[in-house]
């Protein structure tokens, strides 16, 4: 049979871009208390005075970056009706980026035209700070906001932070007031800042906790009324979301949000989940969405939440990974921590990769283990045979592969035939 024609179809979604990453509804709900204290602390820009620096955290899908967009466009709307200020705002997701440097290079280039931009290598520390400063005196603006989305991704390199809240302090900038804004999906970053940074950059902090069960009920009741067809949500004095639906069986919100609730406390992941359960009723042409397309969707969007955290590990971590996944394919899982360095140090010599001390792999294994990718179980033999720890595969191995066998470095690792791919084979 050959494809069959596109056609539009209107059974289900009335507008299915609601329930999908990048949109913003008119409001945002269950984040009052963020939202007012996130504009008690700018409050000082539109009264003329130095900004605040903020510190944003909380794990991914609450809410943080979503509520930084709204403040702030709120704040450039307002104060075109204030004399005497003038607010320039200049975001930037570091997620790619894993150094000061390459984060003051970026914002280089986003106060520059096109036929301006910098090179993001090549130059020394003080002069690329420098020609940073220089952007910053040089704007029409009383003031600046930077935004850093996911500054956790520079790791210990937090020079970065520590040079642009104390511009003006230090006389680096003199005409523009500079203020930033730091998020952070990583609850330890800000514990692993350097005593100066923490000093300059956290005059307050904002922590977003994951939503609860109820919480997410409300936001997908919320986007459920204007994503599908035959449904309506009306907000209650209390805030809360009454739902009128055709579409959707009683126990399709209370579900898609529990599992969320238990998994994360995610408004992405809940909304992911509805809009599968959507998708799968569509494509069985389907007039209403079940509870059965739920648990469906809930597999899916776990196994693709999965694949995606993978995906963002660093080769360290994939290294580590992959040498437990010999131990896997040998039957000797749960497999102790110095068999696996054995691994380790023999993958990391093929590819030409840093080899990493024996704690430090410890370390990474512990860090895999609490993302909840490996189990590790105690062992304890008496005093004789001592205590130690095994660890073993809480995914399941063959996704593991698929991952890791799609990273260009790594690629060379499953370059032998796999069945034969042991010890020996390095």
């Amino acid at each position: 049979m050959g494809l069959e024609p596109f056609s539009p179809d209107s059974t289900i979604f009335r507008d299915e871009s609601v329930l999908r990453d990048g949109y913003q509804p008119a409001r945002l709900i269950e984040r009052d208390t963020e939202l007012e204290q996130y504009q008690s602390a700018l409050k000082p820009v539109i009264n003329g005075a130095p900004p605040k620096n903020l510190f944003l955290y909380g794990q991914t899908g609450v809410g943080k970056t979503l509520s930084s967009r709204m403040v702030v466009e709120r704040l450039i709307e307002d104060q075109q009706n204030i004399d005497g200020v003038d607010v320039q705002v200049i975001e930037l997701n570091c997620k790619s980026l894993n150094s000061s440097y390459q984060v003051a290079a970026n914002l280089i280039n986003q106060f520059r035209p096109p036929t301006e931009q910098i090179k993001p290598t090549g130059y020394p520390s003080g002069m690329i700070y420098n020609m940073l400063f220089d952007e910053l005196e040089a704007l029409d603006a009383t003031h600046c906001l930077i935004v850093l989305d996911e500054i956790d991704a520079i790791g210990n390199d937090d020079d970065i932070l520590y040079k642009l809240p104390r511009a003006n302090d230090n006389e680096n900038v003199e005409d523009t007031l500079v203020g930033v804004i730091g998020i952070s999906n990583d609850f330890t970053f800000r514990d692993n800042l350097s005593a100066r940074v923490k000093d300059s950059l956290a005059d307050e902090e904002i922590h977003f906790p994951p939503y609860d069960a109820n919480e997410l009920g409300n936001i997908l009741k919320q986007r459920a009324g204007e994503a599908f067809h035959d449904t309506s949500a009306q907000r209650l004095d209390d805030g809360s979301y009454e739902l009128q639906s055709d579409i959707l069986e009683g126990d399709v919100i209370p579900l898609c949000a529990a599992f969320a609730a238990q998994d994360s406390g995610s408004a992405r992941q809940a909304l992911k989940r509805l809009y599968k359960a959507g998708d799968l009723a569509r494509d069985e042409e389907s007039d209403v969405i079940t509870e059965a397309h739920v648990r469906q969707a809930d597999e899916i969007v776990e196994r693709d939440k999965v694949r995606d955290e993978l995906t963002r590990l660093p080769t360290q971590s994939k290294l580590t990974l992959y040498s437990l996944l010999l131990l896997e394919r040998e039957d000797e899982t749960p497999s102790k921590r110095n068999r696996i360095y054995e691994r380790y140090v023999m993958a990391a010599k093929r590819i030409d990769a840093d080899v990493r001390t024996d704690r430090t792999i410890h370390d990474r294994l512990s860090q895999l283990t609490l993302k909840g990718f490996l189990d590790v179980d105690e062992q304890n033999k008496g005093p004789k045979g001592g205590s130690y720890y095994e660890y073993e595969f809480s995914i399941r191995a063959d996704l593991a592969q698929e991952v890791l066998q799609e990273d260009e470095r790594l690629a060379e690792l499953f370059a032998t035939d796999e069945t034969s791919t042991t010890l020996d084979s390095f």
